[in-house]
């Protein structure tokens, strides 16, 4: 059995990728005179939080000769990058359906895009076909105990530059990103944000278990995990942690209010946890919304 990772493996995470990552700013901001605290993550090398995990994973270990990941964008461009910066060759498999922004990125980045199959879990199973070629790593989009503990690292940066926050709120794929906040968020309720139509997690909490789900959003690119990951449902699974769903309107509509009021650029799925507090899902005092990624195309007129 993997051995999932706990808040020390959080904070050994923090120490190893302060040279590698950016420490992203916060915003604290009022909407309707409602206090709240934006994370600028979008901000992150990469474009997403992504990196932090990726990053994490290639220093705590041997070095390996090459390393292949799967990922619907936004987890192949953090790889990617990572991967530059450390001297490892990388391969990275994608969706046929993956955002052309976020291809170009990671053949920007250096690494060899192969695109193959419609959904996610097609690239993924071609990917570990020939992940077992000796000094490979394969590296799991979320279902890592090192990639974990890398994400949280995201949360413990909003713990150290504001204690005052009581919830932080995050949008959820495969739940990397949820079970780092929840580690390293210092007994703070954690809200895990999906679409109605992209609910890995919800439906896992449900059954009892991680469940195979059907993905239809337009989040579904960063948030399309057909299936929790084992290591993050565990963390998941507790008191701790509120599960909420947000339509893809809903999302849309916050994306929109982020550029219109604040004149922030995310992909839908970043805005998913501030749609859930808009429509009144994230009962706190001060909340935090993480804006995990801006990997989306964008057209100034």
């Amino acid at each position: 059995m993997r051995t999932a990772p706990v808040a020390a493996d959080v904070a050994a995470a923090h120490l190893r990728l302060r040279p590698h990552v950016r420490w992203t700013p916060l915003l604290r901001t009022e909407i309707d005179g409602r206090p709240l605290v934006l994370k600028l993550e979008q901000l992150q090398r990469s474009g997403s939080f992504k990196l932090r995990g990726a990053v994490n994973a290639l220093l705590n270990g041997p070095k390996p000769k090459r390393v292949v990941t799967a990922s619907g964008g936004n987890h192949g461009l953090g790889v990617a990058t990572a991967a530059q910066a450390l001297g490892i060759p990388a391969v990275v498999y994608v969706p046929e359906s993956v955002p052309e922004a976020k291809a170009a990125g990671i053949e920007a980045a250096g690494a060899k895009l192969i695109r193959n199959g419609a959904a996610y879990s097609e690239a993924a199973a071609a990917a570990l076909a020939v992940a077992e070629e000796p000094g490979t790593r394969y590296l799991h989009a979320y279902d890592d105990a090192d990639v974990i503990a890398g994400q949280g690292t995201a949360t413990a940066e909003i713990v150290a530059d504001a204690p005052d926050v009581d919830a932080i709120a995050v949008a959820v794929g495969g739940g990397g990103l949820a079970s780092g906040a929840t580690l390293a968020a210092d007994g703070r309720q954690v809200f895990a944000v999906e679409p109605e139509h992209c609910q890995a997690l919800h439906a896992a909490l449900a059954a009892g278990e991680p469940v195979d789900v059907t993905i239809d959003s337009v989040a579904a690119s960063a948030l399309g995990a057909t299936r929790v990951g084992e290591l993050a449902f565990g963390i998941l699974n507790s008191p701790g942690v509120t599960s909420v769903l947000v339509s893809d309107a809903e999302l849309l509509a916050a994306r929109d209010l982020l550029w219109r009021d604040f004149r922030l650029v995310v992909e839908p799925a970043a805005a998913a946890p501030l749609a859930a507090w808009l429509a009144g899902r994230v009962p706190a005092e001060l909340p935090c919304f993480v804006l995990c990624g801006a990997n989306t195309s964008v057209t100034f007129a």
